[in-house]
């Protein structure tokens, strides 16, 4: 995500009462549970779930079938395991996967093409593109392509346009798709270091671009930052405070939040990790103790000479939680649990009411409770933001099958979204609504932009924002290639026609900042943002 920002003091519009917000049940059941998610630049979201579970509710179309001989249930399977979702018609359709896709990793590619890797058994070193269309017959394209298994690994778009690929359950070394010379993966000891034996604690790591083109990655309780080009570490950072696990399974979740001042030669870029479990916790739940998670939040400025970790206390405990970025810059903290870790039947106590987190309060008072759904979302949960500045919440199925009676949390399969309180109708007044650019336009590095837009109600002109928000590919409770950044803009100017006006914005200067791609782009008024337009950056 990037904000391009007209003045840099922020003025906090929305009251911070609790209890903002409201959910709204989109789909009563999509036919598959949403435990990985993407949202493409023509407003459609691929949803996929797992392949060896046995008949989703979702029956393939005109006949097909699944014919699998390596599959561990169903060898021919004639129902869907993925779904691509529709936004703005609140329709979906059935997707076919030929190979197991398990707890897999991914990122949208400079073109647009999501680009996934990894899964399970036969699919733990397939490569899958989906290619968006409009008219309804695109469909996931599989081929061989990975050196090594990637089993809950993470992936994140380089600034040259591949994506690198790190870890997965016992695999500690790192690869680039698309390969550009020999298939060859680089060993990473940090992996092995922070595996807890019989535990892990250290998969799907948090992985985001560091300005200087190197790569933050945090494992368990402490973080490095690798520079994937020589293959070397160039620091090593502080462990966190309380040295808890805070990765899979003992699963927090992490953001890089938003940077500012880009166009200087020294851009600040600090990262939030909230939540997880404390030591023995796993090893507890699977003995029928589930232990009360974490409370806790670490803020690391990564650029510092001597980065120190500042700790946060949220309003409750929660694991499993998703970390989304808003258009305004704050973070939802969304799903989860309160008590228990990841994996199968081990998480007690849902966490159902999101947290707002305000990056640019005063520290004690970042935190707001907003309001709860009704819908457990445990393991394999996901949530991501969508162009008008919903939150599509989906997934939950803590169980091996799909079991929707007899259980603590059935499987989950309606899709909700959730409106933050920005989304109040009493702020329609004061909501911008672009007008141009045209929605697809292409934009280069450093690039000189105006944005027109209406706001009905009476324009604080030292309060508005443009933000560009990279969509990131969702699972397991970290949302990898997501970013903000904030943007140097001119003073908005009045265009002498009631209610529109324009300001002129700068892109970002390089890949290190923001990878090419495409980037939904909101005016946000008073923290309250437009539907976005999609931009694409080359």
């Amino acid at each position: 995500m990037i904000i391009l920002q007209v003045s840099l003091p922020r003025r906090q519009f929305l009251a911070q009462a609790a209890g903002g917000g409201t959910w709204k049940v989109l789909q009563k059941s999509i036919g598959i549970v949403a435990m990985h998610m993407q949202l493409l630049h023509n407003d459609r979201v691929v949803i996929f779930d797992r392949t060896d579970f046995g008949k989703s509710n979702l029956s393939l179309p005109n006949g097909k079938c699944r014919k699998d001989p390596n599959e561990l249930v169903l060898k021919t399977d004639c129902t869907a395991h993925s779904v691509e979702y529709n936004v703005l018609k609140n329709t979906y359709r059935a997707l076919m996967v030929q190979t197991n896709v398990w707890c897999s990793s991914g990122a949208a590619m400079s073109d647009g093409r999501l680009v996934q890797t990894g899964g399970y058994n036969d699919g733990e070193k397939k490569i899958r593109t989906f290619i968006p269309c409009d008219d309804g017959k695109c469909d996931w394209d599989e081929k061989d392509g990975l050196k090594a298994r990637r089993w809950y690994a993470t992936n994140h778009i380089l600034p040259d346009g591949r994506q690198i690929i790190i870890g997965g359950r016992n695999t500690f070394n790192y690869e680039f798709y698309p390969k550009v010379t020999a298939p060859n993966t680089y060993s990473l000891s940090f992996l092995v270091q922070t595996n807890d034996a019989k535990v892990e604690n250290n998969l799907y790591p948090f992985v985001f671009l560091h300005p200087s083109g190197d790569l933050f990655i945090f494992a368990n309780n402490r973080a490095i930052l690798l520079n994937y080009a020589s293959d070397k570490v160039t620091k090593t950072y502080p462990t966190m405070p309380g040295g808890y696990p805070r990765s899979y399974p003992s699963t927090g979740s992490a953001v890089l939040l938003p940077l500012r001042n880009i166009q200087s030669s020294s851009v600040e870029a600090e990262v939030l990790i909230c939540g997880g479990a404390p030591n023995g916790s796993y090893t507890s739940a699977t003995n029928s103790k589930f232990v009360k998670a974490l409370d806790t939040c670490g803020r690391i400025k990564i650029t510092d000479k001597n980065p120190k970790w500042v700790m946060e206390t949220m309003p409750g405990p929660r694991v499993m939680g998703d970390m989304t970025l808003l258009p305004n810059g704050d973070v939802l903290i969304i799903n989860g649990a309160k008590s228990g870790t990841a994996g199968w039947e081990l998480g007690r106590d849902p966490a159902y009411s999101p947290f707002l987190y305000h990056p640019n309060n005063k520290l004690g008072s970042r935190f707001e409770t907003l309001n709860p759904t009704t819908i457990p979302r445990m393991y394999h949960s996901t949530a991501i933001l969508l162009s008008d500045g919903r939150v599509l919440v989906g997934g939950s199925n803590p169980h091996i099958a799909y079991e929707f009676s007899g259980v603590m949390f059935p499987t989950e399969l309606r899709l909700e979204a959730f409106s933050p309180p920005y989304l109040d109708q009493q702020y329609g007044n004061l909501r911008p609504k672009i007008v141009l650019p045209a929605s697809q336009v292409n934009v280069a590095f450093g690039q000189k932009l105006k944005v027109r837009f209406i706001v009905t109600g009476t324009l604080n002109k030292n309060s508005v924002v443009v933000t560009m928000v990279a969509p990131p590919f969702t699972t397991h409770s970290f949302s990898m290639s997501q970013r903000l950044l904030v943007l140097g803009t001119s003073t908005p100017i009045n265009l002498k026609k009631e209610s529109k006006y324009e300001v002129e914005v700068t892109t970002p200067p390089k890949g290190n900042l923001a990878p090419a791609g495409y980037y939904q782009l909101f005016v946000v008024h008073q923290n309250i943002p437009s539907t976005s337009i999609w931009v694409k950056l080359n």
